[in-house]
């Protein structure tokens, strides 16, 4: 659907993400703020990491995402005897006796990569190429992945046992490390209502591919001012401890601040979360208002602040 103007395609794309939020809240009760960041990741080209205690409905909000926004889904259960190829797919014999790749779960527009911590690092880095590049290698054949492209992955923060932590390296490819806490009492009547009864939401189709693709490229193209870019790198510079620019909070507190990578996400989320609340350019309070899920994943707490118990939140926002 071709727009005469941008600020026609900002307005649309406000509408549709109204439109998205009624449909997706059919089904999932509560969790606004987690619905926004990961819609926003969509639009961003970001992808998401969801880490929540079992039964909070990760997998059912991401399946609902997937169904309103008529893309392909899959999902991967991760296991400790998972492998590579299992993923992104494999060489196999045919009857003519001719190899051809099988292509594996990978190849859809959402993945959902369940419990991703259960699985060996051999098999984590799997994701890497898909996330960064948008493709897959096997046996030195690059296969391109349909776009848009999202890998939704969840974990959970307890039972440590058998679970194998992401490396830096790949928790600096989610945009996003969203935390899904429990239901208010009032949300969690109406979640007992809806799902022990014989009510069953059907979720409509709001948005295709093609209008993702064009939403995205629009996010992209939202005007920002120099201030706004200023803040958001000098907001990434206040983590990096000991150097030029760090709070002394930081220095304290951190063993390693947050790479350029985040002030990139800063910039695209702000765009885009200013877009969805009908806003054409994004100002410093759209920044801060992503920054926590951004900055979480990406800070390396030191001894002291490990041994005083101040989580990374608690120092994200002191330093907003």
């Amino acid at each position: 659907m071709p727009f005469a103007s941008d600020k026609e395609a900002a307005d649309a794309l406000a509408r549709s993400y109204q439109k998205l939020r009624q449909e997706i809240g059919k089904v999932i009760i509560g969790q606004d703020d987690v619905v926004e960041l990961v819609l926003t990741a969509v639009f961003s080209q970001g992808h998401c990491l969801l880490v929540g205690v079992p039964g909070l409905a990760k997998t059912l909000l991401i399946q609902t995402i997937a169904d309103s926004l008529d893309l392909s889904f899959n999902r991967v259960q991760f296991t400790p005897d998972l492998m590579p190829s299992d993923i992104v797919g494999s060489e196999t014999l045919n009857q003519q006796r001719d190899f051809h790749f099988v292509p594996g779960p990978i190849f859809a527009n959402i993945v959902l990569a369940d419990e991703i911590n259960r699985t060996p690092p051999k098999t984590q880095a799997a994701l890497l190429e898909s996330m960064q590049e948008y493709a897959v290698t096997v046996a030195g054949k690059r296969y391109p992945l349909q776009r848009p492209f999202f890998v939704l992955a969840t974990q959970n923060p307890i039972e440590q046992e058998g679970t194998y932590p992401l490396p830096e390296a790949q928790l600096d490819r989610f945009m996003f490390n969203i935390e899904l806490g429990y239901p208010s009492y009032e949300a969690e009547l109406q979640i007992v209502k809806n799902t022990t009864s014989e009510h069953k939401p059907t979720v409509s189709k709001i948005l295709h591919a093609d209008e993702i693709q064009a939403f995205q490229q629009l996010v992209r193209r939202v005007p920002v001012a120099d201030n706004v870019v200023e803040y958001a790198v000098g907001l990434v510079h206040k983590t990096r401890p000991n150097t030029g620019r760090a709070a002394a909070r930081a220095s304290q507190l951190l063993e390693w601040g947050a790479g350029p990578r985040a002030s990139q996400h800063l910039i695209v989320g702000a765009k885009c979360h200013a877009l969805i609340h009908g806003k054409y350019s994004p100002d410093i309070e759209d920044v801060k208002a992503v920054a926590l899920p951004i900055l979480r994943h990406r800070l390396v707490r030191n001894f002291k602040a490990e041994a005083e118990g101040i989580t990374v939140d608690q120092i994200v926002k002191e330093l907003l």
